[in-house]
């Protein structure tokens, strides 16, 4: 039993003064003293050898095999040095990768990078989300801008697209501005080299989203044309696109804050096109295991062609064109579909007696319910 730490060189003094004395009961002292009797005769020795007799010795050994080699540590110090935002995970599984048989285990990574004074103390401990996937790439990519920055001659708008199922970026654009020709404009470019996902996830902000006007834009409606299922995101939540905000978060970090300033877009863009190689096929990701998004990715099966596919609907359906407000004509009642498929062909396909869904190719892009009154817009 150790002595109590507020008084334990004055009580262990007393205690070896007692203890001296010739006929002293050890036993009943070190009851006294309430400590131990192999505490008691452990003190005693060491006064009968001279040794101090008021510190208590470290107990720390006087070496440890199994403290990480010096070399090791170093390894694990230079690729730190290399990607200075990876944690004892990431370093783990980078060693791995780079052909080291017996790496130290995170935790031991992360305890070098602590003695070493390498590691924030906001960093986060406790991981508490959950987390869903697409069931393969391409099925479903997420698209957004990341919040613009400056540079001396104007605003960076990044554009980015992420493939939910890898995590892969197939895109990652520094725009002049976030208009839909823009985005079309790399769009294409990814179309071409990465194919066309079954599905896109977005939000409800220009260039794809509109308020007012209906849920679409001429954007998303030329991605229906193509054959990409378009969906929105709840409103007011961005945890919708997860997966694509926590890439901003990383192209933040890792990117955009590493300069205090940035000249323009062309550097912008040589930034980004020198690190989506990194992220891509370098960079271990926790929610995949710690495997690069590039293991997990292949480009879709399905071919772009620039030439938009002509507007087809099966005999089940009754085709009306949308007028320029944004209406179609049934029972003798105009019905609002949007804006954005004015002047364009959309499918009428009865679900119930009183109730019609509306196609714009394959997607449903409204419902009409002849069962409700009529309103003042109708005739508008």
């Amino acid at each position: 039993m150790p002595w109590r730490e507020n008084t334990s060189m004055s009580e262990r003094s007393e205690f070896l003064s007692f203890a001296r004395i010739p006929g002293a009961n050890i036993s009943d002292l070190c009851r006294r003293f309430g400590i131990s009797r192999k505490t008691g005769y452990k003190w005693l020795l060491r006064s009968a050898l001279g040794l101090p007799e008021v510190m208590d010795r470290s107990r720390r050994p006087h070496g440890s095999s199994r403290r990480t080699p010096p070399g090791m540590e170093a390894h694990v110090l230079a690729v730190r040095q290399r990607f200075p935002f990876y944690g004892g995970r990431k370093i783990h599984h980078t060693l791995i990768r780079e052909g080291l048989d017996h790496p130290p285990v995170p935790s031991t990574i992360t305890a070098i990078l602590d003695r070493n004074g390498l590691l924030s103390p906001q960093r986060r401990r406790v991981r508490n989300w959950q987390r869903f996937e697409a069931a393969a790439p391409n099925a479903l990519w997420q698209m957004d801008f990341k919040g613009h920055f400056g540079t001396e001659r104007g605003r960076c708008h990044p554009l980015t697209v992420l493939d939910d199922h890898s995590r892969f970026c197939i895109c990652l654009a520094a725009c002049r501005d976030e208009q839909g020709k823009t985005v079309q404009e790399h769009l294409d470019t990814a179309f071409q080299r990465y194919g066309l996902p079954e599905r896109m996830l977005m939000d409800n902000g220009g260039p794809w989203g509109s308020s007012g006007q209906g849920l679409h834009t001429r954007f998303s409606a030329r991605l229906i044309r193509l054959g990409i299922t378009v969906s929105h995101g709840r409103p007011l939540h961005p945890q919708t696109q997860g997966k694509d905000e926590r890439f901003h978060r990383t192209l933040k970090l890792e990117v955009i804050s590493q300069r205090p300033a940035w000249h323009d877009l062309q550097e912008a863009q040589l930034a980004f096109d020198a690190w989506r190689p990194q992220y891509n096929f370098e960079r271990p990701h926790e929610a995949l295991g710690f495997e690069v998004p590039g293991s997990r990715y292949a480009p879709s099966p399905r071919t772009y062609l620039a030439a938009l596919p002509a507007v087809d609907y099966d005999a089940d359906f009754e085709v009306r064109r949308v007028q320029q407000n944004g209406r179609v004509k049934l029972k003798s009642r105009r019905f609002f579909v949007g804006k954005a498929f004015a002047g364009e062909p959309v499918g009428l396909l009865q679900a119930d007696e009183a109730v019609w869904d509306v196609y714009y190719c394959h997607q449903r892009i409204a419902s009409i319910d002849l069962s409700q009154p009529p309103s003042n817009e109708e005739q508008v």
